[in-house]
């Protein structure tokens, strides 16, 4: 929460949050996952909302869960709302448009560029384990930095997550951990694979407990930014 609070005017800090068990699992096989974290866990959530310019999920999220994106658990104001969705899936009904005094922005293909609250960023090809393309993040942090969101948090889903990660274009990795096992169930982050250890992401780790069981690991992590 500090590294987006305390961000210079001109600095790009992106942190990224996820919700978990203890083994690795972010909802049960049905796709319920209210409430995998506690009460603790929900306030700290709101606090970076707080403290961000911006906040990203992509679509699926939306789909899934209709979020609000606001802040409700502590004093703030809440960030823009930002919504990748090349493929224009987002529900016209969804929560977000009524919970926001601005409009949500829409991340869009550079082709496919309609209207003021749309930012059009390039296409990656597939990489490994994936089936089809995907927007590149470091545009998408790049955009949005260009129209002075600089504070930006990414809170889901776990694939756009993931896909931040991979490249690198993460600075703070919050990840929550429920006291917990489910077993089975939908799986939280899942990275390019790697070939050995060698190849692991190592952040610096500073550990919170939470009073009602969770615990906070706050990942520090080498993104593009950060390496310059």
């Amino acid at each position: 929460m500090d590294s987006l609070k305390t961000a210079k005017s001109d600095q790009i800090v992106v942190v990224g949050q996820l919700g978990q068990t203890l083994d690795g699992r972010i909802a049960c096989a049905n796709g319920a996952s209210k409430y995998i974290n506690g009460s603790d866990a929900l306030d700290h959530l709101h606090a970076l909302r707080a403290n961000a310019d911006a906040i990203i999920v992509g679509v699926g999220t939306v789909v899934a869960d209709d979020p609000q994106l606001t802040v409700r658990r502590c004093n703030g104001s809440s960030p823009r709302a930002v919504v990748i969705d090349p493929g224009r899936r987002t529900p016209p009904d969804a929560r977000l448009f009524g919970a926001h005094t601005e409009k949500p922005l829409f991340i869009r293909r550079e082709d496919d560029v309609q209207h003021e609250d749309e930012i059009g960023v390039a296409m990656l090809p597939p990489g490994e384990g994936e089936d089809r393309p995907m927007l590149d993040p470091v545009s998408v942090v790049n955009a949005l930095a260009a129209r002075g969101y600089r504070r930006i948090l990414v809170e889901g889903g776990a694939s756009t997550l993931s896909h931040f990660i991979n490249h690198r274009a993460i600075d703070k990795l919050h990840i929550l951990m429920a006291p917990i096992i489910l077993g089975s169930g939908v799986s939280g982050l899942n990275l390019t694979p790697i070939d050995s250890l060698n190849g692991a992401i190592r952040p610096d780790v500073r550990l919170i407990q939470f009073d009602d069981g969770d615990v906070l690991y706050e990942c520090t992590m080498q993104s593009v930014w950060s390496a310059d």
